[in-house]
């Protein structure tokens, strides 16, 4: 097992990921992360320690997505580095669609990945802007 840095694998995973955020399928964001897991932004940061810390955490996104129409989500790679053996850094800018079909611009992020035996996933979320 090693950290990907194949954008095939980054990108189908990012993929489930926004499908998953935009769903408001918490379950399915959950089994996005590797536990513990930590969220950063400038004015806060979060941990969280089980699958149902990180859905709860999430709670809030499903609503918000709704209320802005938003029904699809695209994650554009913009850097990866690896960083250790199971380490990868990986800086996206979202877009997101809403329900007329309007590309609606996103915010950066980001995400520490872990390589496991399922693929990557998120260890840290820096909120870059």
């Amino acid at each position: 097992m090693t950290a990907s840095t194949d954008l095939t694998t980054l990108t189908d995973f990012l993929d489930r990921y926004g499908v998953a955020l935009t769903a408001g399928d918490l379950p399915a964001i959950a089994g996005c992360y590797a536990l513990p897991g930590l969220v950063v932004a400038d004015t806060y940061s979060f941990s969280f320690t089980s699958p149902a810390a990180v859905a709860l955490s999430f709670v809030g996104a499903a609503p918000d997505y709704t209320e802005r129409e938003l029904v699809a989500a695209h994650a554009e790679i913009e850097d990866v580095r690896p960083l250790a053996a199971l380490l990868t850094m990986v800086a996206v800018r979202w877009e997101f669609l809403d329900s007329q079909g309007r590309s609606v611009p996103g915010e950066r992020y980001q995400y520490l990945l872990r390589g496991t035996d399922d693929g990557p996933r998120i260890c840290t979320v820096v909120r870059a802007g």
